[in-house]
């Protein structure tokens, strides 16, 4: 018989969801800058909005000594700062939404330049992915007549995409 100890949690019979195995670690991490509410960190652009998300980060959450009210520090390019000195109350505000009550009473903005420092390296926005190439009119052929039989559009419509995929992929890979 074995026995779990008691600081270790037992874990069940199958898969886990991605996000219980790190819930603790992001966690931690976010209570070290300060974050008492980790969605600040993980959904950021859902709670300020893709426009904002794409000038600032949240850096850290510093308390002052009063523990009334905190301050937020966002990173931003030097270019976007102006732009995001100008919305302030409105990030306030939406933060403010995201913990439920008037947590940050103030937001500073730190200024970075795009490129130099290690630490100082900001990159918001993803590079944009390529555009994918056209299909060869004989693979999107040969899919359609391998899905040909089946009812529902949906189904067939993704596996026509799978097929496509599959049959225009180099055959010579040694792997």
């Amino acid at each position: 018989m074995s026995v779990t100890p008691p600081n270790q949690k037992r874990r069940g019979r199958g898969f886990e969801p991605a996000a219980g195995l790190l819930k603790d670690r992001i966690r931690s991490v976010g209570e070290s800058r300060g974050f008492a509410v980790s969605r600040l960190l993980t959904h950021w652009a859902e709670v300020v909005g893709d426009e904002i998300a794409a000038m600032a980060l949240p850096v850290k959450v510093g308390y002052g000594r009063e523990g009334l009210g905190a301050t937020l520090t966002l990173l931003t390019t030097g270019a976007s700062a102006p732009l995001l000195q100008m919305q302030l109350p409105k990030i306030r505000e939406k933060v403010n939404a995201c913990y439920g009550y008037n947590a940050i009473s103030r937001v500073v903005i730190t200024q970075t330049a795009p490129t130099g420092f290690a630490e100082g390296q900001v990159a918001f926005t993803p590079k944009p992915k390529p555009a994918p190439e056209p299909a060869d009119p004989t693979v999107q052929a040969t899919a359609r007549t391998l899905s040909g039989e089946i009812g529902d559009q949906t189904l067939r419509a993704a596996l026509e995409a799978l097929g496509e995929k599959v049959l225009s992929r180099p055959r010579n890979r040694k792997g």
